[in-house]
């Protein structure tokens, strides 16, 4: 990664994450980053000091975390490194929820002007500080480090083109090292950014990684990519900076919400009072013929079948509900050099390759649906568009809600129009549950073209969605 984040930020945090909730209190964890050899900043809760724990350092940088538990008030409050944060830390009445994704662009991200790329982030910001938002949900691609394959020649060169002779161990040594100092310095300075800071020190987020986090389309490249000792240091590294800036996790730890603790998956199930969020890992166990193994769906079913909340949200970072790409699939194989684009139609749920596994993942979605008390909101970004879809059935419809990208830039309104078409053909991929996609309330198009974020809220037991759009504002409320 060059130009701007070359030396990155001198300090970064403190990062707010959720670890649990008890009736008493939220357990907290707060990731921070001081130059290396200086003391770590002070963390002051109403008990006290709290300890702050060294989790990793690199680029002449330290990761500190703190681990505590605030009361389950609406005014609760930390100190950190003197200045107090305000915390909505009361989650058993009326909640606020926001879910943001695709936090970046595949080119360039570093040189943006800061003020243009977080304009939204700095919305959600005030919202906070006008009503308190209860809980931040990170649907995916929360940073995009594709930039980082341009470290070496060979990390490209396996990107570009996949088959290339496996480097020897003093290479892969020098590759592995410049990889986890790019994805260093971008963490460090994405949380550095006024917006997102503003957002992340006061709201306790909850993360699920996609393909950018590693690199564009991973899990959906060839086989001898994935396996390759490139292959394998973009993962490792990824992960390890995963674990550390997206869950305040040491890279030899599972985080607490993960039930696999081997750590093969990282699929998370979190609960709150009459609340389940359940994140299933899309990527370390994806394969060109799957998109999770045995690990995650293990994690999945065990999670579905121990839940009985009157609301299951979901965060498949890819769409679970989208248009028919059968069809799409097979022009491509017709279409001269137009191979090139099959891994990112593999990426998707729709896709050919994962069909069985999709109706299985539907069908574990619609048993937790249709029970008595029990409604499942399936929630995904990664499209860099927004829209929403229905699955109907002999109950009322499960919804999807799409919100992407919060700073990744709206592709062109022609391809949004593209897809929609698209989508006016229907999908039926279980019988009698068909699929059909929606525009947003108040637009007029199935998907829509602008960068956004998602809101849910619960009131009175109700629960209710909308949209927060660059352009065009809110839109009106959608009752889920």
């Amino acid at each position: 990664m060059t130009g701007a984040e070359t030396d990155p930020p001198s300090r970064m945090g403190p990062v707010l994450f959720f670890r649990g909730y008890t009736g008493g209190g939220i357990a907290l964890a707060v990731l921070a980053a001081t130059p290396c050899g200086t003391p770590a900043p002070q963390l002051e809760t109403r008990d006290g000091t709290v300890t702050a724990e060294p989790l990793a350092a690199a680029v002449d940088r330290q990761l500190w975390r703190y681990r505590f538990t605030l009361p389950a008030t609406r005014d609760a409050a930390y100190r950190f490194d003197g200045e107090a944060f305000a915390v909505s830390a009361c989650l058993d009445h009326d909640l606020r929820i926001a879910f943001v994704s695709c936090n970046g662009r595949e080119h360039g991200d570093a040189e943006r002007d800061p003020r243009e790329r977080n304009v939204l982030w700095r919305h959600l910001a005030d919202a906070n500080d006008a009503r308190p938002v209860q809980l931040l949900l990170n649907g995916g691609d929360q940073l995009y480090a594709d930039e980082m394959l341009d470290v070496h020649p060979l990390v490209r060169e396996w990107r570009d083109d996949g088959d290339i002779a496996e480097p020897d161990a003093d290479t892969m040594a020098v590759i592995t090292e410049r990889l986890r100092a790019a994805l260093f310095t971008r963490y460090l300075a994405l949380y550095a950014q006024d917006g997102p800071a503003r957002v992340t020190a006061r709201v306790p987020s909850l993360c699920i990684w996609d393909d950018h986090d590693i690199c564009d389309g991973w899990g959906s490249l060839y086989p001898h990519q994935l396996d390759a000792a490139i292959g394998r240091a973009v993962f490792g590294v990824a992960r390890e900076a995963y674990l550390l800036f997206q869950h305040a996790c040491a890279p030899d730890e599972v985080p607490p919400l993960c039930p696999d603790r081997s750590g093969i998956s990282l699929s998370w199930c979190a609960r709150l009072p009459d609340l389940a969020v359940m994140a299933p890992d899309l990527r370390s166990e994806r394969r060109p013929d799957r998109v999770m193994g045995p690990a995650g769906h293990a994690v999945l079913a065990d999670a579905a079948a121990a839940s009985d909340e009157a609301r299951v949200l979901v965060l498949s970072s890819v769409p679970v509900l989208g248009p028919r790409l059968s069809w799409v699939e097979g022009a491509m194989r017709l279409i001269p050099h137009a191979q090139k684009y099959e891994d990112d139609l593999r990426d998707q749920w729709q896709s050919r390759a994962h069909r069985d596994e999709w109706r299985h993942f539907l069908r574990t979605m619609l048993t937790m649906h249709e029970r008595p008390r029990t409604r499942v909101t399936l929630l995904s970004g990664e499209i860099h568009l927004a829209t929403r879809g229905a699955m109907y059935g002999a109950r009322d419809a499960m919804h999807q809600l799409v919100a992407s990208g919060i700073a990744h830039p709206p592709p062109p309104r022609a391809y949004a129009r593209g897809l929609g078409l698209l989508a006016m053909l229907g999908e039926s991929p279980l019988p009698v549950r068909p699929v059909r996609l929606h525009p947003l309330p108040g637009q007029r198009t199935v998907y829509t073209a602008q960068r956004n974020y998602l809101m849910l809220e619960r009131r009175h037991n109700r629960w209710r969605a909308w949209w927060e759009l660059e352009r065009d504002g809110p839109t009106p409320a959608l009752a889920l």
